[in-house]
């Protein structure tokens, strides 16, 4: 019982979602969060400013309990599932953080300087984040889809606009990371 409330071995992760996606295609079903907004802006009367809204939301009830899950399964990792003695972070990347003003996470896989509740005192955060916040939703608009619709649904399915968008992340990932972070901070 102990292994449930620990963090598990990517290889049952991902024979799980694995798993998930076969059953998805065996329904005709497209997993994808970013769908999940659409879905909501249409719910709340977007579909009376703007075609792309124009959709029967019925046929996507489904996927808003993919919200709901990772909601629930985000609580029940954060409260239940914590372990810190298992998080491992690169020397460098601490030395990283560091000398751009954030202390070490202490085991958890994110600062909290960077992403806990006191970046809401910071003005300059706050801009960061509305702005990063704009370019995600631009991005995954843009490419048709998000990070997991592409990489877990469409890389799945062998869709070639899935790998090129893929591709497009990591190599965005990595410039925001190496080049344009440390401008910020």
């Amino acid at each position: 019982m102990d292994f449930l409330f620990h963090t598990w071995h990517w290889s049952i992760t991902g024979f799980l979602i694995a798993s998930i996606m076969l059953t998805l295609n065996y329904f005709g079903k497209v997993f994808g969060m970013s769908s999940n907004l659409r879905t909501l802006c249409t719910m709340a009367g977007a579909d009376k400013f703007a075609d792309f809204f124009k959709f029967d939301t019925k046929t996507q009830y489904w996927n808003l309990m993919v919200i709901l899950g990772a909601m629930i399964g985000g609580f029940v990792a954060v409260h239940f599932m914590s372990d810190p003695s298992n998080v491992s972070i690169n020397p460098q990347t601490i030395t990283q953080l560091q000398a751009m003003g954030f202390d070490a996470p202490n085991g958890k896989l994110l600062p909290d300087a960077m992403f806990g509740v006191q970046v809401f005192e910071s003005p300059k955060m706050i801009l960061i984040l509305l702005f990063g916040g704009l370019l995600i939703g631009f991005g995954s608009r843009y490419a048709g889809g998000c990070t997991s619709g592409h990489a877990i649904a469409g890389m799945s399915n062998l869709q070639r606009q899935s790998l090129k968008a893929v591709i497009g992340f990591f190599v965005g990932g990595l410039l925001m990371t190496h080049f344009i972070l440390p401008l910020i901070f």
